[in-house]
């Protein structure tokens, strides 16, 4: 006898004895018919030569999915990167841009720094020419009053000195 007709035996013998408190699961088990190891080994045996081949097909698939998906995340971190890169060197051109443009203002303002240096030192040497000029004229009209009044000294009539 195997061990499962021998549980079911015994728990025959308890019903009918009517021995200690049963529990509602009992009969349950008891109704259950008994099953062959070997049939039950077979079956599974069965299923799993059935299904298995399917299941390595699946598991192959799901593997290279699993690849070919870290394949892809990996191009994707590349592409990232290479965007990134493209970013960052357009970023430096904009700042080269910004750069040529402040210093185009910067030589256009230092050209007209030289420009109003030349106006003002002409202009500078314009006034001290005409303040030389003035100076000159002034003492020309100075000596020239002193000369009329030398003159003037020299057409008034002397007295006659008696001697």
């Amino acid at each position: 006898m195997s061990g499962a007709e021998e549980e079911e035996k015994a728990a025959r013998s308890r019903r009918a004895s009517g021995a200690g408190d049963a529990s509602p699961d009992e009969g349950v088990e008891a109704d259950l018919p008994v099953i062959d190891e070997r049939a039950v080994e077979q079956l599974t045996e069965g299923l799993i030569s059935h299904y298995l081949p399917d299941l390595q097909r699946s598991k192959s698939a799901l593997q290279e999915l699993t690849q070919n998906q870290v394949v892809l995340l990996e191009t994707l971190e590349q592409e990232i990167t290479k965007f990134k890169e493209c970013n960052f060197i357009i970023d430096i051109n904009a700042l080269f841009t910004e750069a040529k443009h402040y210093h185009s203002k910067l030589v256009n303002i230092r050209n007209d720094m030289m420009m109003l240096h030349e106006k003002t030192s002409k202009l500078k040497k314009r006034a001290l020419k005409l303040q030389q000029k003035k100076q000159k004229e002034e003492l020309e009209r100075e000596q020239q009053r002193e000369k009329e009044l030398e003159r003037e000294k020299q057409l008034t009539a002397k007295p006659a000195r008696r001697t």
